[in-house]
């Protein structure tokens, strides 16, 4: 009986216990490489070249509107876009939604957005350097410094202010 009574007092703290760390980063690494040149199309349909960005410190996000994560980060990034906008800081966030833009702007809009939108392709996380694993986590994002060099990615959630944190020191 007293097995069994340790067994239940053992499975209800399990049940107690909160669930895994929604914060958990799956990978947080400082890099250095150069960005891809690559060029999106934002929702309206007008051309976004990574190249025109050089001289500012851009955030590439890959995202979906069906990603949890994402949604979880977006305010964050809307925090950051007014914060540092003037100092330099481009906030790109690359959809990689099967829907069509109207949809992915009808989501921006209710999210209220205010940083660069694009359309892209889960081979264009493959162009960032992805992961050396070949796995892609959503969301993955890339920090570019002035010169073109990203300077850092991650993927998963990452504490808001460690992250602003690492995007202020490349300002």
């Amino acid at each position: 009986m007293k097995k069994l009574f340790g067994l239940i007092l053992a499975f209800a703290g399990l049940m107690l216990l909160p669930a895994a760390d929604a914060a958990v980063v799956t990978q947080d690494a400082k890099v250095d490489r150069p960005a891809p040149a690559l060029t999106f199309k934002d929702l309206a349909g007008k051309k976004v070249s990574l190249a025109s960005l050089k001289g500012k410190v851009v955030v590439v996000d890959f995202w979906a509107t069906w990603c949890e994560p994402c949604k979880t980060e977006i305010p964050g990034y809307i925090e950051l876009q007014k914060k540092y906008g003037a100092e330099g800081l481009v906030i790109v966030g690359v959809s990689l939604d099967k829907k069509k833009p109207a949809a992915v702007q009808k989501f921006a809009d209710e999210m209220g957005m205010n940083y660069t939108l694009v359309m892209g392709a889960i081979e264009d996380v493959d162009k960032f350097g992805g992961d050396p694993n070949g796995d892609i986590v959503l969301p993955t994002t890339f920090l570019i410094n002035r010169a073109g060099r990203i300077i850092h990615q991650k993927q998963g959630l990452m504490d808001h202010a460690k992250y602003e944190a690492i995007v202020k020191s490349a300002l």
